[in-house]
């Protein structure tokens, strides 16, 4: 079927949401095109492209980007096609392209900023009304994009609002990943965690925040995990597998005790006050650095300030106290790919990074532990949402109780409210009307 306005707004209710908006490849389309054509993508840190002529490609939707730095050092988010017949102009993840670009296909060059300067044998366009100075011809660049603290993000929409407006009150978060650097300022390290997701994109979004699950889909591996210490002798080294593991049983209490925030935009984040991360050590070496930099009271506040997942709708979800992130990349209604990247807070002992990178491993990646359990629930959902038995997915968890604080709502840790953020955001992007 063709989807009107109309038939888009049947999908999503107040507390539900039609088993098509997963199912359904032309709803993916559209979405391609309304949301992730019309809100901020995240595509990159600035550490990921260090040096002249180094870059990275990803996609927005279905659409090949380039994000590369010049000779200036301006970072630039070029479309990564060619201006003669459309050809890709890169095709690997990353790389350095040295002083520009030049086609595979009839070698057209272009300037690192997507400027074209070079095509060759350029007799044969004389008199023929071509103009290789005029703008179409280049590379051309996204309608927006900005840096926020070394995060790059970019907006197709030429009406979309600021970075900073988008961002709103969940920015803090970004704020707070960086502060934790004595430097104030973080870097990309120790490698990506790349897998692909037999599921439809939403559902790891909807999965951040939503702590009515950790106790059942994780029982086994933290069952296992507390067996294990109980067997280590009094005063065994300090292990942080034991840190990390065992709060993804919480109880509800516990889980419902973090509290959740929701955003305009689709923004949400679990905890802040306290969080599943909140009782991890310091090390001492990394706490000196901190109160050398920032005073005892900017310490405090910085290293207390612990959230669980925060989600920049649709594509970035970051753990500030971890330091690392995931990114979200739909390739079909059916199938996404889900990055870990790893960060080092510059300023910081190495064992911030090694925690980190552990946390990843043992949490995030396809062989992890955890991740596979709530893979498992995606591919089950996916499978059983082609069912017609019930049309609906119900998200009424606390509805009608948030605390509107103006610029956010909050409610219990355990609470639907980040699945109502998302989809009122999705509703709005998809209707056209502006979120």
């Amino acid at each position: 079927m063709s989807y009107s306005i109309s038939d888009l707004d049947q999908l999503v209710t107040p507390t539900g949401i039609h088993r098509k908006v997963y199912t359904d490849p032309e709803i993916f389309d559209l979405e391609m095109e309304r949301v992730w054509g019309k809100a901020w993508i995240y595509i990159g840190h600035e550490s990921q492209v260090p040096e002249p002529g180094s870059y990275i490609t990803i996609h927005i939707g279905k659409i090949p980007i380039v994000m590369v730095r010049d000779r200036q050092s301006r970072v630039h988010v070029l479309f990564n096609r060619c201006g003669h017949k459309g050809a890709k102009l890169v095709d690997k993840r990353c790389g350095n392209t040295g002083n520009g670009f030049v086609c595979c296909y009839h070698a057209w060059s272009y300037q690192l900023d997507g400027k074209l300067v070079g095509v060759p044998h350029i007799k044969g366009y004389e008199g023929t009304g071509f103009d290789k100075s005029d703008p179409q011809y280049s590379m051309q660049k996204l309608a927006n994009y900005e840096s926020y603290r070394g995060f790059v993000f970019a907006n197709l929409d030429p009406d979309a609002p600021d970075l900073k407006t988008w961002l709103g009150g969940a920015g803090d978060v970004l704020d707070n990943l960086c502060d934790r650097s004595p430097e104030g300022e973080v870097e990309v390290a120790g490698g990506v965690l790349r897998y692909e997701h037999e599921c439809n994109w939403k559902m790891f979004i909807e999965n951040l925040n939503d702590t009515m699950h950790p106790m059942i889909v994780h029982r086994s591996v933290v069952d296992a995990a507390n067996d294990y210490i109980k067997t280590l002798p009094e005063g065994s080294p300090h292990r942080d597998e034991a840190e990390i593991i065992p709060p993804f049983g919480a109880s509800y209490r516990d889980f419902e005790a973090t509290g959740i925030t929701g955003f305009r935009y689709g923004h949400h984040y679990d905890g802040g006050k306290s969080s599943i991360h909140a009782g991890y050590s310091v090390d001492p070496d990394y706490e000196a650095a901190m109160l050398k930099a920032y005073g005892a009271e900017r310490t405090r506040e910085i290293l207390t300030f612990n959230t669980h997942n925060t989600l920049y709708y649709p594509s970035l979800t970051i753990k500030s106290a971890i330091q690392n992130i995931r990114v979200v990349r739909p390739i079909a209604v059916d199938k996404c790919v889900i990055e870990t990247w790893s960060f080092r807070l510059k300023g910081a002992p190495d064992s911030l990074l090694q925690r980190t990178i552990l946390y990843s491993r043992l949490i995030n990646s396809n062989g992890s532990m955890v991740g596979p359990d709530d893979l498992t629930a995606y591919r089950r959902m996916q499978e059983g949402l082609q069912s017609k038995a019930n049309e609906w997915v119900e998200m009424h968890r606390n509805y009608g109780s948030d605390e509107d604080l103006g610029d956010r709502r909050t409610n219990t840790g355990t609470s639907d409210l980040d699945m109502r953020s998302q989809y009122g955001a999705w509703r709005e992007y998809m209707l056209g009307q502006g979120v």
